[in-house]
């Protein structure tokens, strides 16, 4: 690991203190020009005896907006200290957990997975149209039929056309022969640019997808494609439990990658990642944002500094090894109720490498699902599958409770 190591409670303060005095301090500068301030001191007290030792809440009070995208050339001066941190996550990220090169990774903190998604295919559909010359009716948007909905937000906003892969129903991989038919009938209908969105790993199901199939039948096709790599569930604990993985910057296939902290990781919710090679990120340049120090290339705009600091207070706070540690917790967990599932013969699917456990709903009641909180895959439709996510909540002893109550 270059970047990513454990860092004390006193550690994480002492640096994060400094961030934060790098930042614009509203008592020695009164800026004229700028629409911010930290939160309003007659609702949010700054003399709370607890933010001594809370630099996270110290952080959302003193209210940095972080707009822009910091791996790319200037940025706002007045947050320029937590600002680095949030580079410092996104360095950390793309080179110890997704093998990029030192220094060869853009990125920013979004509002989510959503948000990330959305920002990477609109960045390959200007990138297509600004080198290639590409229309809307030249370019698609290409994923599995187990793919997050934010794809399809995505071509709705982007208005290009979206292409659904069918999978295996019992190993929920896309289905080669289908993936070429796909391609050669969109070749057909004048689709000439692939967005490939790869799932790591599907919300439902927690399956994943192999980008060099689709790197494979695209080029064997002839046609101009971009991989993102969906790891908004699965980016902060597949790389752990398969770090011989084919999702990340050591394929030359893949272009980008979506995180969403505020799943495994934990953090407040509306904190997603995008992270994308150099050379990309322009491709969403508003250059009508003018006096925005830098320019904009993100899709959210201002967005709040506070949750780059408390990605980067979880990273530091386990380290590598902690966070090692706390995964295999969770696999085990998942491996455990595997193993009841198969000694009552119950039909499930999980991959391997996930803690995600979808059942058959032919074996779940609907009074069972309430009572236990579990998620369909539908709620419009005849349901097939209930899922468990084992998270740090979800114990053996309550998952023992299940068990018993499963025909």
């Amino acid at each position: 690991m270059k970047h990513w190591k454990k860092l004390s409670h006193s550690e994480q303060d002492k640096i994060i203190t400094s961030a934060l005095q790098k930042n614009i301090n509203y008592q020695d500068f009164i800026p004229l020009g700028i629409p911010v301030s930290k939160l309003d001191p007659y609702v949010f007290s700054e003399q709370a005896s607890f933010l001594k030792d809370a630099p996270l809440l110290r952080t959302y009070i003193q209210n940095p907006n972080h707009i822009g995208c910091h791996t790319l050339g200037e940025s706002e001066p007045f947050f320029a200290g937590t600002q680095q941190l949030e580079r410092e996550v996104i360095e950390l990220l793309s080179v110890d957990v997704f093998n990029a090169e030192d220094g060869s990774c853009d990125g920013y903190i979004a509002t989510g997975g959503t948000e990330a998604n959305i920002q990477a295919a609109w960045i390959y559909r200007n990138y297509f149209m600004q080198e290639f010359d590409a229309s809307l009716q030249e370019i698609a948007l290409l994923s599995s039929a187990d793919t997050h909905y934010s794809v399809y937000k995505a071509a709705n906003l982007l208005s290009i056309r979206s292409i659904s892969v069918d999978v295996d129903n019992t190993t929920r991989c896309i289905v080669p022969h289908l993936l070429n038919d796909d391609i050669i009938q969109a070749k057909g209908e004048g689709i000439k640019y692939f967005i490939v969105i790869a799932n790591l790993a599907t919300t439902m199901f927690g399956s994943v997808d192999d980008p060099n199939l689709y790197a494979e039948l695209l080029e064997r096709n002839g046609v101009q494609y971009k991989i993102h790599i969906d790891g908004a569930f699965g980016g902060f604990i597949y790389p752990i439990s398969n770090p011989d993985n084919n999702c990340n910057f050591s394929n030359k296939a893949v272009s980008s990658i979506t995180l969403d902290a505020h799943k495994m990781l934990q953090a407040p919710y509306g904190t997603g990642i995008l992270i994308i090679r150099k050379g990309l990120m322009q491709f969403a340049c508003t250059k009508e944002a003018k006096y925005v120090n830098g320019m904009d290339t993100t899709l959210s705009g201002s967005r709040s500094g506070a949750n780059a600091v408390a990605v980067w207070m979880i990273l530091f706070t386990y380290g590598p090894h902690g966070w090692f540690e706390k995964i295999n917790k969770l696999l085990y967990r998942t491996q455990w109720l595997c193993s009841q599932l198969d000694s009552k013969n119950i039909t499930y699917f999980r991959h391997p490498n996930m803690n995600i456990i979808s059942i058959s709903a032919n074996y779940i009641s609907s009074a069972l699902a309430s009572k236990y909180g579990l998620v369909p895959d539908t709620h419009t439709e005849r349901t097939h599958w209930y899922k468990i996510v084992v998270m740090d909540h979800v114990e053996i002893d309550y998952l023992q409770k299940f068990i018993k109550e499963l025909p």
